[in-house]
């Protein structure tokens, strides 16, 4: 199998589970003034004290966790999991 195959092949596995909500997250810590101005990591960032983080950061911040929670609930067999 070539490269090109192999890397088609990658490309076409489904996606982890909550990796659009990680990805949203990712940017949205990213760009905040949290890490722009003050200079923070942005694991620091994630702390519900911070300062510099807007609300639709924390937004998606309580989105993600949820969709990581629905992965241990056995209710979301019926339901579905969260965060596509």
């Amino acid at each position: 199998m070539s490269q090109v195959d192999e890397e088609n092949i990658e490309n076409q596995r489904p996606a982890e589970p909550c990796s659009g909500l990680r990805k949203e997250l990712k940017e949205c810590i990213l760009a905040s003034d949290c890490v722009k101005k003050h200079g923070l990591k942005p694991s620091n960032c994630l702390d519900a004290t911070a300062e510099g983080v807007n609300e639709n950061c924390r937004k998606v911040q309580y989105a993600f966790f949820e969709c990581k929670r629905s992965l241990l609930d056995f209710r979301t067999r019926f339901r579905g999991r969260k965060g596509y």
